[in-house]
């Protein structure tokens, strides 16, 4: 393997995208959205440059000034209601929207503000509905559950 090679490719890389291994504003936030987006369509050709943006991504939505708010009325939400409302904020979607997998609106409204649980068969539909693993819904305190939602 020719290192050198490597190196040289490497370097001309980050010159001109660093924002691919560490966002340092929002403008390079938008453009790690925007390669993203279209590294998404050949996704099988860019899957290790899509994990490596993903991670970047995420660090930044953990840390910038305008996620502060969502990120902690995210963190104090139960996990599957955490979900349910990234769901909810990514794909624009009022309550009555969920009726197939929740049900009426009302229900809705119940689970988001803390006085009814979702059952099994709402997380199943939830999952089918999103292409999820309904694991999403039941995180542990020290693992957090990011949602990379970008729609073409």
């Amino acid at each position: 393997m020719d290192f050198a090679a490597v190196k040289i490719q490497a370097k001309d890389l980050f010159t001109q995208a660093g924002f691919i291994t560490e966002i340092r504003n929002d403008t390079d936030y938008e453009n790690a959205l925007a390669l993203l987006e279209e590294l998404l369509e050949d996704y099988d050709d860019y899957r290790t440059l899509i994990g490596i943006l993903t991670n970047t991504i995420e660090a930044w939505e953990n840390v910038a000034p305008e996620f502060a708010a969502f990120n902690q009325r995210i963190a104090q939400l139960d996990d599957g209601v955490a979900v349910l409302r990234t769901l909810m904020d990514q794909y624009q979607l009022k309550a009555d929207d969920l009726k197939n997998e929740i049900g009426g609106k009302s229900l809705v409204s119940m689970i988001l503000n803390g006085s009814r649980n979702m059952t099994r068969e709402h997380i199943q539909a939830l999952s089918l509905r999103f292409n999820l693993n309904p694991s999403v819904f039941f995180r542990t305190a020290s693992v957090p559950v990011t949602l990379h939602l970008v729609t073409t």
